[in-house]
């Protein structure tokens, strides 16, 4: 599977929810397989909070694949020898695109702070613009899961018709206050980081030696991702050898999981994008500019497949229901589907294990069903 990554740069302003304006501004994307003639086998594909454009295969000397390779690729799920497959780094992210580090306009200087609040409506939009440049006016399908669950509900009612399948995982249609108040924890631990520097801190450092503000709030996001029932399977009561159980610091290897992927994860992911991500998702409210859920679900023409996973504590499998439920109510039960995943994961499921449901996605996307 080839793989290619461009940049597409926009000199024509974003106008963003907030009323402000993103201008100019850049994304960066990746893509597979090829468009074919009629331009009707596209499929984009929207990522989580800390995920980007490299969904799947591998660059030269990569130790690992793209964070959805076990789902997209040559013969897979989402068979790229069928489907041109489009994967986009959201404004507001660090891995390309547009966001909080970027020059601005015209002195060049990192925005920061200056930096305005995106929503997952901003990001669907820029990324809407990009595919009409790139001369793509229908989707054959809109997949994401998590905050890129998020998005691909954003498209099928800000942007009805655009996509034939609308196929959204582990998302709900408003962020609850259980996972506000995890987002809260990550907040304050970055802000309160000397080492932030109210945001005036060196990348280059951080990348050197982390930030244990962002570490100890992405600890806390495991502990939401996964589930009681994966906790104790992987690590049950198991105390890292050669610590003494009774040194006040000793570990259990829970503890210790945590802080190698709390530690490393803020060496390469910017804590000023996280804070820009987790607002958008935290704001991310599907009604907005409606008065109900139902009004914004009836403009949607899209087929709607909503995917909930069973022991999901983060973002409930009920939430995705609800989804359905008011599809019904406005007459749309034709154009929504809710199919549950029986796993005891946690939210994670839908990036570990992938086999319970690429049967399905690839059933949706090559219309078996």
């Amino acid at each position: 599977m080839e793989i290619t990554t461009k940049k597409a740069k926009f000199t024509n302003p974003l106008y963003l929810e907030s009323g402000r304006i993103l201008e100019p501004y850049e994304i960066v994307y990746e893509t597979y397989g090829e468009l074919n003639e009629e331009k009707s086998n596209a499929i984009l594909v929207c990522h989580a909070l800390s995920g980007s454009h490299h969904a799947a295969g591998r660059y030269e000397g990569d130790r690992k694949p793209g964070w959805w390779d076990s789902l997209i690729g040559d013969g897979k799920a989402v068979d790229t020898t069928k489907f041109f497959v489009i994967c986009t780094n959201v404004i507001g992210s660090c891995f390309g695109s547009t966001g909080p580090l970027s020059p601005m306009y015209p002195d060049n200087k990192p925005y920061r702070f200056k930096f305005p609040v995106v929503t997952i409506k901003d990001m669907v939009k820029a990324q809407r613009i990009l595919l009409s440049k790139l001369g793509i006016d229908k989707i054959h399908a809109v997949i994401g899961g998590s905050m890129g669950g998020m998005q691909a509900l954003r498209f099928a009612v800000d942007f009805p018709g655009l996509a034939k399948h609308i196929i959204s995982l582990a998302a709900t249609h408003a962020t609850r206050p259980w996972v506000i108040a995890f987002n809260k924890v990550a907040q304050e631990a970055i802000l309160r980081d000397p080492l932030f520097k109210d945001g005036n801190y060196e990348p280059e450092e951080l990348k050197e030696q982390g930030l244990s503000g962002l570490a100890i709030g992405r600890m806390a996001g495991h502990i939401s991702f996964l589930s009681h029932y994966s906790m104790d399977r992987k690590f049950g009561r198991a105390y890292v050898a050669n610590e003494g159980l009774y040194e006040l610091f000793g570990r259990f290897e829970v503890e210790r999981y945590l802080e190698y992927n709390g530690y490393n994860f803020s060496k390469w992911f910017d804590p000023l994008s996280y804070l820009y991500i987790t607002k958008a998702i935290n704001i991310f409210d599907l009604s907005r500019g409606f008065d109900s859920l139902e009004e914004a679900l009836e403009v949607v023409r899209s087929k709607l497949y909503l995917i909930g996973f069973e022991k999901d504590i983060l973002f409930l499998p009920e939430e995705m229901k609800e989804i359905k439920e008011a599809m019904d109510k406005v007459g749309k039960c034709e154009l929504a589907e809710y199919y549950e995943v029986k796993s005891d994961y946690g939210h994670d499921s839908f990036l570990v294990e992938v086999d319970k449901f690429s049967d399905y996605i690839n059933a949706i996307i090559e219309e078996k069903i």
